[in-house]
């Protein structure tokens, strides 16, 4: 259990790190930054680099909701979840943590303001609302879920499922993050709400409630028809 946590934390942190430290450090840099699109696709990247690094050890969750979509759909064990979920949200809180460390260095420096965390209302990049938000970020995951599970089956050749996982992300992320910054992942969403600036710690619940209930539609959805 010490090395599949371990492995967890190492997975959400670099998710964390890339994914968000992409959208504090490179997306905006005028002329030159790589915009919602290179954000995108670097959430995409982090997951399938780490699941293909440390997936063999811990299963490669790096996500509450995923971890709970999996215990849904029977592949993962009940008394598993709680180590799994500590080790994914110390993970994202390190990262966020160093990100922290990295954007306070810089020369005009005058606070983190939203620091790449998840919102609606106001908190929204395009203004969407919370329903919006709350539809949107359920759909996705358990979207999210369903590729995980079909691409980890025995029916798909071995060996692509990192590829799959990670395009999906980054397609979730195209979708999203103009709706709530792209969440479906609670302890992406808590990691940076730490150091972000209101309201994202007040609407952190969503970024529980939508992405753990798409993470059991999605396993429910896929088990109604898995036959391993």
């Amino acid at each position: 259990m010490f090395k599949r946590t371990l492995a967890e934390f190492i997975g959400t942190f670099w998710l964390v790190f890339g994914g968000c430290g992409s959208a504090l450090l490179a997306a905006g840099v005028a002329d030159v930054g790589i915009g919602w699109l290179g954000v995108s696709l670097a959430f995409g990247l982090t997951v399938m680099t780490m699941a293909y690094a440390v997936g063999g050890i811990s299963g490669g969750h790096f996500n509450p909701a995923v971890t709970l979509g999996l215990t849904v759909a029977g592949k993962f064990e009940v008394k598993d979840i709680a180590p799994y979920w500590v080790a994914q949200l110390l993970g994202g809180a390190t990262a966020a943590g160093i990100l922290f460390i990295i954007v306070s260095g810089q020369a005009e420096f005058a606070g983190v303001g939203s620091f790449a965390s998840n919102g609606y209302g106001e908190a929204s990049p395009a203004g969407y609302n919370m329903v919006a938000a709350l539809v949107a970020e359920t759909v996705l995951t358990a979207v999210f879920l369903i590729v995980i599970l079909g691409s980890t089956s025995l029916k798909v050749p071995e060996g692509f499922a990192p590829i799959a996982i990670g395009l999906c992300l980054t397609l979730i992320h195209l979708i999203l993050i103009p709706v709530t910054n792209t969440s479906v992942n609670p302890a992406r969403s808590t990691a940076m709400a730490i150091y972000a600036d209101a309201p994202a710690m007040a609407q952190l619940w969503l970024f529980w409630v939508a992405p753990l209930a798409g993470g059991v539609i999605g396993a429910l959805i896929w088990a109604a028809f898995d036959e391993d």
